[in-house]
């Protein structure tokens, strides 16, 4: 098997580096909880599995051929964005009504709260269900990474062997690279969550995340 590997590895750094709204889930997902930037990059690249897997066996062919079916999963990835930017919103502005009566929490615990309880164990597996669900949901209704596969890494296979297998081969390195570089980014992301838990600083960060998440999704469903 014989693939172009070097071109290949650029366009794929290239993909991941431009931002798109699988960076913004996974982004705010770290600064929230490294465990959740964790899990929400686990998710994407579970979505990822999805359509390489749908390549496989031909639903993403159809797909791409039929407007119909392209836009409909466009327009309901778009809703999931325009979903989750509106429950940053609401949730900003009742974290601003809890502390304006005095029931502000620090470090998502009530002021003496044992972080050690089953309660807490209840939390970190609801934050990393949030974040794989929301990784997971963003990517696998994002109709543009089923393109990917049908039509950048057809490109880079050798039309000597089998184009089937060397899809999956080019698949799977390209999953297992945005796997390495999305822990990265959330061992970045995850430096901001000393600065971000200031509250006024974490207001607006919810605010200015769950806009553009809004935005983003308007404009997903504005191009479909």
């Amino acid at each position: 098997m014989s693939v172009d590997l070097v071109g290949f590895l650029g366009v794929v750094l290239v993909a991941y580096v431009v931002p798109g709204p699988d960076f913004l889930v996974v982004v705010r997902s770290a600064t929230e909880h490294p465990a959740k930037g964790r899990a929400a990059a686990l998710g994407a690249q579970t979505g990822l599995c999805v359509h390489m897997l749908a390549a496989a066996v031909g639903l993403s062919l159809i797909a791409a051929r039929s407007p119909a079916v392209y836009n409909t999963i466009k327009l309901l990835g778009a809703a999931y964005l325009v979903y989750l930017g509106v429950r940053a919103v609401l949730a900003a502005r009742r974290a601003a009504r809890k502390r304006a009566a005095g029931r502000e929490t620090v470090g998502g615990l009530e002021h003496g709260a044992d972080p050690r309880t089953p309660a807490e164990d209840g939390r970190a597996h609801g934050r990393w269900r949030s974040g794989f669900t929301q990784g997971f949901l963003t990517n696998v209704l994002n109709p543009k990474a089923a393109l990917f596969f049908l039509s950048i890494l057809p490109q880079f296979v050798d039309g000597g062997g089998s184009a089937s297998r060397q899809i999956f081969f080019l698949g799977t390195l390209d999953i297992v690279i945005g796997v390495a570089y999305w822990f990265a980014l959330v061992a970045v992301a995850a430096r901001l969550r000393a600065f971000l838990a200031r509250p006024k600083v974490r207001h607006r960060w919810e605010l200015t995340t769950g806009w553009l998440f809004i935005a983003v999704g308007i404009g997903v469903a504005a191009a479909a």
